[in-house]
């Protein structure tokens, strides 16, 4: 019986290859699709999973609270004695580990011998960092690789960088920043083999020797220099909801007075370190860009959303070639088959073209994945495709697409009575033209749906391109020295470049705007108030030249000058923050939780200084003193038509002042858009995948579109004779399938509507939707389908209408 069934589903596939190609080829790139978006979600749930007690680790984080303004901030990062403070008051904890990025030194300069190589990726660590993660050491153990002072842990890659092939085990190397230089010895080497972490510095290095380090080790305080990630490694049979109760409680035992001396209170939370990668709403220092769990929904939705198109094609074409299978039917239920049988074989059918499906994407996924990760931007490695999860995923795929894309046809054919369709009355009380037109509505309402996603999306990015941020960051040049320099020697660089054709500004500052790294940040109040009263704010140091540059406004007051030292400008949002206006914060000094004193001589208009996720927060700009080379960012208004010719002027005057580090640039703008890569990346894959089911979707109505053709074909012969234009034959082929996509739109508009809503959400500036959007992408709809359908209508028009006659 197998046997027949497949010599049976063989006969009929090879009969109608044209309908079978379009099967195959639409299950294939259905699947293709929907498989790289699963593997591409997979990969971005696995951060972190690798590791020995992933499920036992945990990442502290807390929610401050400012009780006199209500505002609440979601902070992953903690003071330092936060974390030693709740392992020496709960044995739950196992052991805890706390990781410091190098604040404000977004790189470093490693020297080995005559060698310098600059390393944006580098961390300060406890000793006990690798009793918490595990990673893969090709020299050394994780045992011993920090249990010594200025002791340092390299990746492969980067030792090869350094070291190329020499052993690095035992070697000295220097760390420069802008806090000094510090020598440590290469411990261990380790590479990223296990998996990928939210934790991936190319190098690590014990806390002990850095100024940064040293805070952490010494700071007493829960409320100041919350710059720490500290996490912790339950012990196996601890509760993590139970410790997170006694939390509070240890808050107010050790740091309750330090908390209100500030007007605050802070409440901890434990984060499981495998959501980590998948929490952007917890704000802090992340070593590796947060993705946010909406994207991915919208991801596996449209994964969904065109294997369910894909199989749609199969039902529609299907049950369209009904009628060339009802006679076989016929005779099968004659000669003793029944309903059961005839059903196992069509889904039977289905099952095999599904299985060739997946074969052929799953071949073409390994030829085409550094295409598509090109697309999304992402790192899907072939490996992936060896995880038995992966083929239990396959394998449920290709049941659930055989039983959806199959079942349809299996019933409507076993349905047919075999004594009417052996005398050739194919009609079942299944309405096959009704549910086909059903289908076809449903398909495009899919399509729609993603087309009205492509054009709000990129109306939302091109907002965000163009909206006026209310600084000027086009044109800007960004140099960053990394290592410790003579003041005189910096200030000198900056009078040279001031004096380069087509350099019209240049300030040098501690960070520069809407860069993605983190600004310094502080607590001020006014002069007789307490502490209690304080105001959080983002600051920048800089010189006299910080506004100018950036083409930032002043709604009062003045800007800096050569001789300040010691005063600020406020933009206008901190102004209200502080209880002052624009014209009564002039010459109000503010004072921080160190008691250093700030005069405020100028108060700026709002802008954008950090991504339009979040709304205008606080921001100051303070000037300490004409010149400190501490401060790395060297920003220049550049005007030129040659970039090569001044790029060539510029690091020939870097490498005379800033000898012995590589010369690296940046341009504000630039930077300024790779902060929404994220939804950069949507927007790719939505184009290609909405693409994809678009041409899915045509594939079937160009099925459909031949069948309905071949089966009007006598209709069309005779109207033809009596004198009807291709034009009008074509019109009137063409309109049924127009009067779907119509059907469609109408479905899809609050659909559309309600998804991208959602999506804005995420920015605090956004698009409206208009009614242009849905008009465009129903007219686009409506345009390819009519393309389509056009094609088969046209030609069935201009064919012979004598030999159409003939022939039906």
């Amino acid at each position: 019986m197998l046997q027949s069934y497949l010599k049976t589903a063989l006969r009929f596939l090879r009969k109608n290859r044209f309908f079978s190609a379009i099967n195959i080829f639409g299950l294939t790139a259905g699947t293709l699709c929907c498989l790289y978006i699963v593997l591409y979600v997979v990969d971005q749930y696995s951060y972190d999973r690798h590791h020995k007690d992933a499920g036992d680790i945990y990442r502290v984080d807390q929610v401050v609270t400012q009780l006199k303004t209500g505002e609440t901030f979601k902070n992953s990062t903690t003071a330092a004695p936060i974390v030693t403070s709740m392992a020496q008051n709960f044995p739950e904890i196992a052991q805890y580990t706390r990781v410091i990025p190098y604040i404000g030194a977004s790189t470093q300069l490693l020297h080995y011998g005559q060698k310098v190589i600059a390393e944006k990726s580098a961390a300060l660590v406890d000793s006990t960092f690798f009793d918490v993660f595990t990673y893969h050491f090709q020299e050394g153990n994780a045992a011993t690789a920090l249990s010594r002072p200025f002791s340092a842990v390299l990746t492969r890659s980067l030792s090869d960088r350094l070291f190329g092939t020499e052993d690095p085990v035992g070697k000295t190397i220097t760390i420069e920043n802008i806090y000094g230089k510090t020598d440590y010895i290469v411990r261990a080497i380790i590479d990223e083999s296990l998996g990928k972490s939210v934790i991936n510095p190319q190098i690590v290095v014990n806390l002990t020797g850095s100024p940064l380090g040293n805070d952490a080790l010494t700071s007493t305080t829960w409320t100041r220099n919350n710059y720490l990630n500290s996490f912790v490694r339950l012990r196996p049979d601890a509760d993590p909801g139970v410790l997170e109760q006694k939390l509070p409680a240890l808050v107010n035992r050790i740091a309750a007075a330090q908390y209100m001396q500030f007007n605050m209170t802070d409440r901890l939370h434990l984060q499981p370190l495998t959501s980590v990668h998948t929490s952007p709403e917890w704000k802090g220092l992340d070593f590796v860009k947060n993705i946010n769990p909406v994207f991915l929904n919208i991801l596996l939705l449209i994964a969904f959303l065109i294997q369910l198109i894909a199989c749609i094609n199969f039902m529609n074409l299907s049950t369209a070639r009904a009628s060339k299978r009802a006679k076989e039917v016929g005779v099968r239920k004659v000669i003793g088959a029944d309903r059961r049988d005839l059903v196992r074989q069509f889904l039977g059918e289905s099952y095999m073209l599904s299985v060739i499906g997946v074969l052929f994407s799953v071949l073409l996924l390994v030829l085409l994945l550094p295409y598509l990760n090109g697309i999304t931007g992402a790192s899907v490695q072939p490996g992936l495709l060896a995880d038995p999860r992966l083929w239990g995923v396959l394998l449920a795929l290709m049941a659930i697409t055989g039983l959806v894309a199959g079942s349809y046809p299996a019933f409507y054919l076993s349905a047919f009575q075999a004594i009417k369709v052996i005398k050739g009355n194919f009609t079942s009380h299944i309405s096959a033209a009704g549910i086909r037109r059903s289908l076809v509505v449903f398909q495009f309402v899919l399509s729609i749906v993603l087309v009205t996603g492509i054009v709000v999306i990129y109306s939302q990015l091109n907002y965000i391109k163009n909206k006026d941020l209310g600084f000027d960051k086009d044109q800007k040049l960004v140099l960053k020295i990394q290592g410790i320099d003579p003041d005189e020697r910096v200030a000198a660089f900056l009078n040279e470049l001031r004096n380069i054709a087509g350099v019209q500004a240049v300030t040098n500052s501690s960070q520069y705007l809407n860069s993605g790294a983190p600004f310094f940040s502080n607590h001020f109040f006014l002069r007789g108030q307490s502490d209690a009263d304080q105001r959080y704010t983002n600051f920048v140091i800089s010189d006299e030249y910080f506004t100018r540059v950036n083409g930032l406004h002043l709604l009062s007051g003045r800007d800096f000058d050569a001789i300040d030292s010691g005063k600020c400008l406020i933009n206008e949002t901190y102004a209200h923050q502080l209880g002052l206006t624009p014209a009564t914060a002039i010459g109000v000094h503010i004072y921080d939780d160190q008691q250093r004193e700030v005069q405020i001589i100028g108060v700026m208009k709002n802008f954008n200084y950090s991504a339009l996720y979040d709304t205008i927060e606080n921001f100051m700009v303070w000037k300490q003193q004409a010149i400190d080379s501490r401060w790395p960012i060297i920003i220049m208004n550049t005007r030129t038509n040659d970039y090569h010719a001044l790029l060539a002027s510029i690091e020939r005057l870097w490498k005379q002042y800033v000898p012995g580090e590589p010369f690296m640039y940046t341009f504000m703008d630039e930077s300024v858009q790779e902060q929404y890569q994220t939804e950069i990346a949507l927007s790719h894959i939505i184009n290609a995948f909405t693409l994809m089911a678009i041409l899915i979707s045509c594939l079937g109505l160009f099925g459909l579109a031949a069948f309905s053709a071949e089966q009007r074909g006598k209709e069309i012969g005779i109207r033809k004779v009596l004198g009807a234009s291709t034009a009008g034959l074509a019109s009137l082929l063409s309109k049924d399938f127009l009067v779907l996509v119509g059907i469609a739109f109408v479905i899809a508009l609050p659909l559309s509507w309600w998804i991208m809503s959602r999506w804005l959400e995420n920015f605090a500036y956004r698009v409206g939707i208009a009614w242009w959007m849905f008009a465009l992408s129903g007219s686009v709809s409506a345009v390819i389908a009519l393309g389509t359908v056009s094609f088969q209508a046209i030609r069935a028009a201009r064919a012979n209408p004598i030999a159409r006659l003939r022939s039906v």
